[in-house]
């Protein structure tokens, strides 16, 4: 069986990428811009339901998304905050997906075994929340079970998805991978220099 069957990745690419300066998904990361990268890295993982939530300039991103047959939506409230991207995706994702990756676009440096290893987990256990660490340490993409789909949906306290994942601790469980890129965001131009520029020399 296909381990990436009914399992979907949803990016989130809607915000305004103030401390970046510049549109950061379609930064170029090689010969491909961030958000390139990362559908990349989906479908080498067998995720072909990808889905990526749009929001400031939007009309940026629809050629790239057309060329890589990839589905969109657009948050217009993205200005709320990333949560309300989560919301706006998973209110879009297909009814048959039975759980889902969530991936901030500026985090490009996450390796393939990295979410091999989370389909892996998830197929031998029955938790709502996978979490990948690396030497203690919790990054991205977790992996969510749909069961979680309605409460994401209905949330509207504060601390958006944080708050509401902690009322899962007791069905969440953490996944050891080797892969320092799950904690690498690209926030700013120094962490592009630091993470992407400097690598490309190395």
């Amino acid at each position: 069986m296909n381990t990436g069957e009914h399992i979907a990745a949803l990016i989130l690419a809607a915000g305004r990428s103030s401390r970046m300066g510049t549109i950061k998904p379609l930064l170029p990361l090689g010969e491909d811009t961030l958000l390139e990268r990362i559908i990349s890295l989906f479908r080498e993982a067998a995720i072909s339901d990808i889905l990526v939530v749009l929001g400031h300039a939007a009309e940026s991103f629809i050629p790239l998304l057309q060329k890589q047959g990839v589905r969109w939506v657009i948050n217009p409230d993205y200005d709320r905050g990333m949560f309300s991207s989560v919301q706006t995706g998973v209110e879009k994702m297909a009814p048959a997906c039975r759980a889902f990756f969530l991936m901030p676009a500026d985090v490009p440096l996450v390796r393939p075994e990295t979410l091999k290893t989370l389909l892996s987990v998830y197929h031998k256990t029955k938790m709502d929340v996978y979490r990948p660490c690396y030497q203690t340490k919790c990054g991205h993409p977790p992996l969510i079970s749909t069961k979680l789909a309605r409460p994401i949906r209905d949330f509207d306290e504060p601390g958006g998805l944080r708050a509401l994942l902690a009322r899962y601790e007791q069905t969440s469980l953490e996944v050891s991978c080797d892969d320092p890129g799950i904690l690498i965001d690209l926030d700013t131009p120094a962490d592009f220099e630091k993470n992407v520029t400097r690598t490309r020399h190395v």
